[in-house]
């Protein structure tokens, strides 16, 4: 029986400590994953993060927005002192909770969706006013969360704990396997690891990525993708899952 992604390589660009999960499931597919990280994560420490902490029992909800936020947030939070017993802890998706559960913290509340409107559609986070809210994030990022808890009558505070940036990784290697047509899809997981990409990549490897197809697990993605003149665009469903699940159906399809 031939495996549904047999012959193809996938280009993974999650960072490094992101990037086994969906490798794994290439692999498990028939398929060869290719790791290139164009986006690298690096704990933040900052007197504003200490402080967060040192006040966490005066808040009521913290949200954790990504896994990182949710490793690096922990970390920091561990490393002062316990989670406040009332606090209510918040997952921005599956993989959030995950790594929150893995953390320690089982008992999260998370939205059925994957981005911030859907953790804002909760029943938790209607009738919020005077209430205080910690996000953990990284450095940056979108303001649409906070802003709309706020104009719900909330307090909100950022612990920023991350911060992402450009790696240094050399692509000449990568150029070299993609102009002789060994690069056969990519994986995209935000924007900034698209624009990364590119930057990485250069002029040349730029018309490679505009002419291979891209899988992006979520339409704000996409969007980007579609600005920078990608051809093939493929939008699937969240997560590692999704993308795996993406990439079989597209290869079994377009053999």
């Amino acid at each position: 029986m031939t495996l549904p992604l047999a012959g193809r390589c996938i280009l993974v660009t999650r960072p490094a400590q992101q990037s086994a999960e969906l490798a794994q499931g290439i692999r498990d597919a028939g398929g060869e994953a290719l790791v290139f990280s164009a986006l690298e994560i690096q704990p933040l420490t900052s007197t504003a993060l200490a402080d967060r902490v040192d006040h966490l029992h005066e808040f009521d909800g913290a949200i954790f927005i990504s896994p990182n936020a949710a490793r690096h947030g922990v970390a920091a939070v561990r490393a002062e002192r316990d989670f406040p017993g009332h606090l209510a802890v918040y997952a921005l998706g599956p993989g959030t909770a995950r790594e929150l559960a893995g953390q320690g913290l089982p008992d999260v509340i998370q939205p059925d969706g994957q981005d911030s409107e859907a953790l804002l559609a909760l029943p938790q986070l209607q009738s919020v006013v005077g209430k205080a809210f910690v996000i953990f994030r990284g450095e940056g990022g979108r303001a649409l969360l906070a802003d709309t808890l706020k104009a719900r009558g909330a307090h909100v505070e950022y612990a920023e704990c991350y911060r992402r940036v450009r790696p240094a990784t050399d692509a000449r290697p990568l150029l070299q396997r993609w102009s002789t047509g060994g690069i056969h899809a990519v994986t995209i997981t935000s924007a900034e690891t698209l624009h990364n990409l590119a930057a990485m990549l250069g002029e040349e490897g730029e018309v490679f990525l505009r002419a291979t197809p891209v899988f992006a697990p979520h339409e704000k993605i996409a969007a980007a993708a579609r600005e920078a003149g990608i051809q093939q665009l493929i939008v699937t469903a969240g997560g590692d899952a999704g993308l795996l699940s993406g990439l079989i159906t597209w290869f079994q399809t377009h053999a």
